[in-house]
This record gives C-alpha cells, structure tokens and sequence, in this order.
C-alpha cells in the first residue's frame, strides 16, 4: 500500500476527464491532493490531443448529453491506441434509457481498465438492464456481509466478460478482476451525503492505475481505501467541530493531501476473498 501511493506521488500522472460538470471542481482538487494532475476537455476536436499528452483517462456519463458522447467515444479509443489505462463511471446506468444506451455503447467501442460504479450500476452493466434510485444505488442492492459472496462471483464473471477490473463502492467496496478480489471496510456514511465522492474516487483510481501499471488491480483496492480512509479522517474531524457536510468536502480533499504511505499502509482494511 505505502509504494502504490508514493508512486502516485513520485510520478505525478496527468489525467484526463470528460466527466460530471456538477462535481468536476472536486474532482479537480482531489486530483491533485492525491498527487496527480487533472485536465479537463469535452471537445471533440481536442480530446485525441488531449488524451495523447496524459496518462489515463475517466470517462464519466453523470451529465451526459450528445455531444459528449461522442468525444467519450473518441477519447477512450485514442487512449486505447496509446495504451493507457481507461476508468469508466456509468453514473445512473439503469435510470434512463440514454444512460443505458450509452453505457453499453462505450463497452462495445472502448477497452476499459476499470469499470467503476454503485452496485445498481453495475447490476445494470452486468444484466443489460437495471434500476436505480437516480443516480444512487437502489436500496435493495445494497453489499452486506450475507450477499459479499454472491457480489463478488458476479463481479469475476463481469470482469471476465469485459476485460476490465470491477470496482463496486458502496458500504462495503468489492474490487475484482476475474481470478481475485479484495473487500475494502474504510469509509463513512457521510460520503454519501455530499455530491461527488464517486466522481472524485475516479479520478483517484485512474491516478494510482496510471502510475502503478504492473500491479493495477492492487492499485484500485488502494485508491478505493485512501479515499475511505479519507473520510473516516474527515468525518471525526466534522464531530470534533460540530461541522457539518460542507466542511466535511472540505476535509475529505484535506485528508487526500496529507495522506501518506504509512498512513495507508496501517489503516487500509482491505481484506483479500
């Protein structure tokens, strides 16, 4: 754990997002407190050049409209040609018809890395169809300890039909590939009281995948637990405040900045299945 994050520091990989215009400042910031360096571009006449001087690139359907998906399209194959890691964010995949459409649109086109989501999400990416609570998971699907078993054999055989490592956060966060898998127990309820924890973790994976390439999979547990950890560092820092959400955000992207490998290394609860 300590070197996958001190080589996001030593490396500083550059990142580029077509992604949520309603979270893309955090995501931003994040981005940099982990060590990374974010470029934003939607245009389609500037997204193959922007994605050749970078080292992965996010692609993230929370605000999709047309004409982002086209330069999704041909951002993720420009990447794919360079061979750079590619993180997928089916943000409310199952919630219309568009978002589905287009999910399955940038799996068919694109080779992604990791596919990262809610478990909604990616029932909906494993079936074909789906439902969600906007762009929350549905309370139904939430990960328990009963379910952890059956998460994790359909996370392999999702990873297996697509290539991609499977990332699935939530109160219990499953990361597989199709022979292994980690759970990750860090992290607090809060994060999912501010808009753009997801969105901000993408950039976090891509970041640790990008400079961590001969050992991704691990990559992703570790991103997925410094972001956890981060908010269970944000979180007592609100209680000891008598704060609230805002100055929650505000704590998460201080954590990420001050984290560091020892940190990481002790505190990450990441359990291999």
């Amino acid at each position: 754990m300590k070197t996958l994050l001190e080589n996001v520091r030593n490396n500083a990989p550059l990142v580029h997002f077509i992604t949520n215009y309603v979270t893309v400042n955090d995501v931003a910031n994040i981005m940099l407190a982990c060590g990374g360096s974010p470029i934003m571009s939607d245009e389609i006449s500037d997204v193959e050049d922007i994605t050749s001087i970078c080292n992965a690139t996010v692609l993230n359907i929370g605000t999709l409209n047309k004409n982002t998906i086209e330069s999704m399209i041909a951002a993720g194959k420009k990447a794919n040609a360079l061979g750079h890691p590619v993180i997928l964010d089916p943000v409310g995949a199952g919630a219309s018809k568009l978002r589905t459409k287009t999910t399955f649109e940038l799996l068919e086109k694109v080779k992604f890395t990791v596919i990262r989501g809610n478990i909604s999400e990616i029932k909906t990416v494993y079936s074909g169809s789906g439902s969600t609570k906007g762009v929350d998971a549905d309370v139904a699907d939430v990960i328990t300890e009963d379910n952890l078993a059956e998460t994790v054999k359909f996370a392999k055989e999702l990873s297996k039909t697509t290539g991609a490592i499977i990332a699935i956060t939530g109160a219990i966060d499953i990361i597989a590939d199709q022979e292994h898998a980690f759970a990750i127990r860090n992290g607090v309820p809060m994060m999912s009281r501010i808009t753009g924890t997801g969105c901000m973790l993408d950039g976090v994976i891509a970041g640790y995948v990008a400079a961590n390439a001969d050992d991704k999979l691990k990559a992703v547990a570790a991103a997925v637990a410094a972001e956890g950890l981060c908010g269970e560092i944000a979180a007592q820092k609100v209680e000891d405040e008598g704060s609230g959400t805002s100055s929650f955000r505000m704590h998460l992207i201080d954590a990420m900045s001050n984290l560091d490998g020892e940190m990481l290394k002790n505190d990450a609860k990441i359990e291999e299945l």
